[in-house]
């Protein structure tokens, strides 16, 4: 049976979706998607698997897709990012019976991206591009997709969509940004691009980027004629966007927290999706935020879940009708809401600013503005110990060669010359953990037998030559 291909293979197999959630590594786990499906999205991905580590590792398979599978969760495609087309496509045939599609990215701009010569980062090699999607295409038994940026050349973005359309590509998502365009130096992402793309190509193209409220998917739709909208960090704060409202934030957490104890994954996911539903919130009860840090269980988090829960609940009671909201914020913070982003500029004023406030602080603290973060962070979990590096700890000296000795060495001595000492005495050191005199009690107890202890008789016997069996005819 063929495949289906581009506008079919839309309609069919990913059954017309245009409510998207995004590939997150790390985000996109099975209980985040079941929780997405809840609430509007039609088609998700996996989190980014690392095609080479996916053939090689039975557990990294099984611990990242085989055991993160649902009947539910479908349509599903399983995103890889790789840069050899064997590899790629040896991934590819492990995944694709759990999956609708395969898609390979090509948008992801982090410096690890970088460093393992992948995502964003070979969007210049289009030679290599062309060989794997080439190559996925003719093996795979489901399509092959893929997930762009683009270049700040609407010419050369719309070269680079054909290129993997021809290649077989079979539906192309396009990221508005450039590999550039990260951190505070994201900005608006360029719905221009992506229009020029959906008009030059015939195969379905999904938009992503700006996208933070239901009406935003709409009007992306209208602008740019894409047959669908991918949503991630606007999804990650509010998982209902695709039903276009805005719900407390504890309801889907709740919901979440329920879902993780159905589908179980890493305390990391789970810790990072609670701080992102709780942005805002988080912002106003720092100690909570500590408590969410610090939380060691699954437990633990919906502790703090409900102790912000409790709270927004209480502030929800005691605010006068009619009250205005604080801050910049179009809801209350316990409304799920999406995080704005700075403009560039005003990014780099809110980091000095950022730098400024944490100094005048640590300044009240008592001179620990040159600590590091790690110390700090000692310094948290340890109040009494002392972590200043102007003052120097006191040390008793050994009596042998002055460097600080051990305070439990039975000499009174460093573990070195303690080591010289205990060995000339043949003495133990428990401070120090050294055992010469006890192994030396041990040894005498295992000598070996010797020839003199075996008595004459048997030892004349065993000198003997046997005489051959007998042997019956």
């Amino acid at each position: 049976m063929a495949k289906p291909q581009g506008l079919d293979f839309w309609r069919e197999s990913l059954q017309g979706a245009r409510y998207v959630l995004a590939p997150m590594v790390d985000q996109s786990e099975l209980a985040w998607r079941m929780l997405s499906r809840r609430h509007g999205a039609q088609l998700c991905y996996t989190p980014m698997l690392h095609a080479q580590v996916f053939v090689r590792d039975p557990n990294y398979r099984k611990e990242n897709l085989y055991c993160e599978l649902s009947p539910e969760d479908r349509p599903l495609i399983v995103q890889f990012c790789a840069n050899d087309p064997e590899v790629f496509v040896q991934a590819a045939l492990l995944a694709q019976d759990c999956c609708d599609a395969v898609d390979l990215n090509l948008g992801c701009p982090q410096m690890i991206a970088k460093r393992g010569h992948y995502g964003a980062f070979l969007q210049e090699e289009w030679v290599l591009l062309e060989k794997m999607i080439q190559l996925a295409h003719q093996k795979l038994s489901v399509p092959i997709t893929c997930k762009i940026r683009v270049f700040p050349e609407i010419e050369k973005t719309v070269t680079y969509a054909k290129l993997l359309e021809k290649a077989g590509c079979q539906l192309l998502t396009v990221h508005g940004r450039t590999k550039e365009q990260k951190g505070p130096l994201t900005g608006v992402a360029s719905w221009e691009h992506i229009k020029a793309v959906r008009n030059a190509v015939s195969i379905p193209v999904f938009a992503n980027g700006n996208i933070q409220y239901l009406s935003d998917v709409d009007r992306c739709i209208q602008e740019t004629g894409v047959q669908g909208v991918m949503s991630a960090e606007g999804n990650l704060h509010n998982p209902a966007l695709f039903e276009g409202r805005n719900p407390n934030v504890w309801e889907m957490a709740e919901e979440y927290l329920d879902l993780v104890q159905k589908y179980p994954c890493p305390l990391s996911f789970v810790r990072a999706h609670v701080f992102k539903l709780w942005h805002h919130t988080l912002q106003i009860y720092q100690e909570l935020r500590e408590e969410l840090a610090k939380a060691k269980s699954l437990e633990g988090i919906i502790a703090v879940n409900n102790e912000l829960k409790v709270k927004c609940q209480e502030e929800m009671a005691n605010k006068k009708e009619g009250g205005e909201n604080t801050g910049d914020l179009p809801f209350p913070h316990w409304i799920c809401q999406p995080y704005v982003r700075p403009p560039p500029k005003d990014a780099v004023k809110e980091e000095s600013a950022m730098r400024a406030k944490r100094a005048l602080e640590e300044e009240d603290d008592g001179n620990t503005e040159q600590l590091s973060k790690n110390k700090l962070k000692k310094k948290q979990r340890h109040p009494n110990k002392c972590f200043d590096p102007s003052v120097k700890p006191k040390y008793a000296k050994c009596d042998q060669c002055g460097n600080p000795k051990g305070t439990k060495c039975v000499f009174q001595l460093c573990r070195s010359c303690c080591k010289k000492q205990a060995f000339r005495e043949m003495a133990d050191c428990a401070g120090h953990g050294l055992l010469f005199k006890t192994k030396f009690e041990r040894s005498a107890q295992y000598k070996p037998v010797q020839e003199a202890d075996v008595p004459e008789k048997n030892l004349t016997e065993s000198k003997l030559p046997q005489p051959p069996p007998e042997i019956k005819v």
